[in-house]
């Protein structure tokens, strides 16, 4: 279980007076709003930034860190990632999981055998789909749906899926 939740990546500076603009990798951007501080990645070096101001335009978040107040502060973060632990997670629902838990995660048949590893999660307008890579079938989207996902175990890293028919087709 990852013990840090990706909840947005720094992709500018907004204006010169220390402001980033972050696209949010979050399901709800107004989050931002509840936090006091994040951790920036620098190349998997995470330090803690402490929330100064949140703006929201469009579907960016513009972000104001204390302590950096030009720039120049801020100029060297584009495409760093945010962070928060767990404890300042969104709580989930029951039946819902962290993307970050789920990748890499053994996936196998309802048959017990193995299928493939969960590399990714697309979100389509409808549902979740998962992309899962097989060694026999190669790519293969699996909806996350309760026809085809039977149970996920976070603790054990393992997903039991039943294959709907044609799904390998296509």
């Amino acid at each position: 279980m990852e013990k840090f939740l990706k909840i947005g990546v720094i992709t500018s500076t907004h204006g010169l007076r220390g402001e980033v603009k972050v696209y949010p990798t979050t399901d709800d951007p107004k989050r931002f709003s509840d936090l006091e501080s994040v951790f920036l990645d620098e190349a998997h070096d995470r330090r803690i930034l402490k929330i100064e101001s949140v703006k929201y335009f469009k579907q960016m978040v513009i972000l104001k860190f204390e302590g950096l107040d030009r720039i120049e502060d801020v100029e060297g973060m584009k495409h760093y990632e945010l962070y928060v632990d767990r404890e300042h997670a969104v709580p989930l629902e029951e039946g819902e999981y962290y993307i970050a838990d789920l990748i890499d995660m053994e996936v196998r048949l309802t048959d017990g055998t193995t299928f493939g590893i969960l590399k990714d999660v697309m979100e389509t307008g409808a549902n979740f789909v998962y992309i899962v890579d097989s060694k026999e079938h190669g790519e293969v989207l699996i909806p996350a749906i309760p026809q085809c996902i039977k149970s996920v175990d976070i603790e054990k890293e393992v997903m039991i899926v039943s294959l709907l028919p044609g799904l390998l087709d296509l």
